[in-house]
This record gives structure tokens, sequence and C-alpha cells, in this order.
């Protein structure tokens, strides 16, 4: 994966997978630190000791079509690279945390990418998973959280036309997608 947003697309999707319905993203930037810090929290089934301490390693995967599991380890790998490091924490039926921090300014750090696609793909291909996409950084803060869109749309699907149009809104609005460079 060459930019950050695919993977943090991969993550949220395993999040999916563990049935979270409840998703929150941040992304942080402080130019002050030099770090950048992305957040990926579910409330999905969590995870077992034995698997918390397999996560990183590529040749383990929970999924049943599969014998690798490249996600995590290559998001592991890309933060070490750019002087980061990545932390998991999680627990049966209480969900997990990801924390992925990487030097800002480190000529390795792969770049965040297209926030707004991302953000627009999981909330279109998952209307029945509520998302908090947070964050900031120079471009100033910014928020989404898709409980009050769905309210406002009433009993118009999030993945309608309508709905799409107003998340494009929002992220345009806020800058979504800006940061990170």
């Amino acid at each position: 994966m060459e930019e950050l947003a695919l993977h943090i697309l991969d993550i949220a999707e395993n999040s999916i997978r563990a049935r979270a319905r409840n998703i929150e993203i941040r992304i942080e930037e402080d130019l002050e630190k030099d770090r950048l810090r992305i957040v990926i929290r579910d409330d999905g089934e969590g995870m077992d000791e034995v698997a918390r301490q397999r996560i990183l390693d590529p040749f383990y995967t929970t999924k049943e079509s599969k014998r690798v599991g490249l996600g995590l380890p290559l998001l592991a790998d890309a933060a070490r690279r750019a002087g980061g490091e990545i932390t998991v924490r999680s627990q049966p039926g209480q969900g997990t945390e990801i924390v992925a921090t990487f030097q800002h300014s480190h000529m390795d750090r792969q770049p965040l990418g297209d926030m707004d696609k991302t953000v627009e793909t999981l909330i279109i291909g998952n209307p029945e998973v509520e998302f908090v996409f947070a964050g900031h950084g120079p471009a100033g803060k910014w928020w989404l959280d898709t409980r009050p869109i769905k309210k406002a749309l009433r009993n118009v699907p999030i993945s309608s036309g309508e709905g799409i149009r107003m998340i494009r809104e929002i992220l345009k609005a806020q800058g979504y997608g800006q940061t990170g460079g």
C-alpha cells in the first residue's frame, strides 16, 4: 500500500468483519512534535491474548480463505520505516484500538492519500455501521459523524444519492483529507 488512507481502509474493513457497529478514526498531526498519529477504534469482537500476540505476524490471519494477513504488518512496517510504531489494544467482546505513529517529516513516511474517498467508501459501503472521523492538523480541526447525517436524512439511506451529496458537502466544507501530505 502506497498511502496511509489505504491502510486505514483495510483496518476499518477488518473492524467490520469483526462485527463492529461503531468505528472511530482519528488523524492527528502535530508539526511541533513532528508526529502524525492515526487511531482506529472499534466495538467489534476484540481479540484474545493469543491473537493479539500474533496480529503483526504476516503469516497469521483469522480469515479462513487466506493464508496470510498483511494489513496490520504492512502498517506496522510503514510506521517503523518512518520513525514510528504501532500499538494494538484489544479485549474479547470489547473491541480493538490500533494506534500508529509516524515521524511527520520523515522522508519514508507514506502520504496520507485521499481520505475523502476512504471516508466516502467506508460510509457508503457499510450503511449499517456508525462512523466518526475526526482529526486536527495545520488546516484546522475536522469532524464527521454518520449519526446526525442519518438523522437529517430521515428515512433516506445514507448510501443514496442524497446521502452521498451530504457526505461530500461535509467533507468539502471541513477540508477533510487535506491533512498529512
